[in-house]
């Protein structure tokens, strides 16, 4: 049982961590950016958001307790990262943006939200196995990501049903997959590593 208690801890704080690092800061840094006409940091903000969306519907998998949750979450993790230290021409228009507190801000949150991904994604790695036996019939080292995202349903969709969150939440990946899948076709291949058309 104590062993539950510290993963839930651990899970609280991530939980936690995440509404702070991955919506407050890049919120204020996207609305920062906008009003200050920085659009390298404004571009770089835009393709994080479309890539962190697949943190909103891993919370809406796991409401009805789907398994595939644990798959997304953790791709999720890996891809947050990628996004924002993978195109060259926003790495070199913000490095050569002159000092300023924007610059400064967005260069720690960088720094931050890599980091800190590093760390979720070692937390989550224990927990891909509740993704491949699926989390209704598993002890409860799986069942505790669920409480977070009940939470959340009960501040946000008290009279929601769960299956229809869920599949909010499915119609969410497949659009997501949709949209990552025609980057790889047919953006990568002609734009490469420049973010000019995101």
């Amino acid at each position: 049982m104590e062993v539950d208690g510290i993963w839930l801890r651990l899970i609280w704080l991530d939980y936690r961590l995440a509404v702070i690092v991955s919506v407050f800061i890049p919120l204020v840094l996207i609305i920062w950016s906008a009003f200050k006409r920085v659009d390298a940091i404004n571009r770089l903000l835009i393709i994080y958001w479309r890539v962190a969306s697949l943190l909103v519907v891993t919370v809406y998998l796991l409401i009805p307790g789907w398994s595939l949750a644990f798959f997304t979450g953790f791709a999720a993790r890996c891809l947050i990262p990628i996004s924002l230290w993978f195109w060259v021409d926003l790495n070199d228009e913000i490095k050569d943006l002159p000092p300023s507190p924007l610059k400064l801000a967005t260069t720690t949150w960088r720094w931050a939200i890599t980091i800190f991904s590093c760390f979720a994604i070692l937390v989550n790695i224990p927990f891909l196995s509740c993704g491949l036996n699926g989390i209704g019939g598993a002890e409860s080292f799986c069942q505790v990501w669920l409480q977070p995202p009940l939470h959340y349903k009960a501040w946000f969709h008290a009279n929601s049903n769960t299956g229809f969150l869920g599949f909010l939440g499915i119609v969410g990946l497949v659009a997501y997959v949709m949209y990552f899948l025609s980057f790889l076709i047919f953006r990568l291949g002609r734009q490469g590593r420049s973010a000019l058309d995101h």
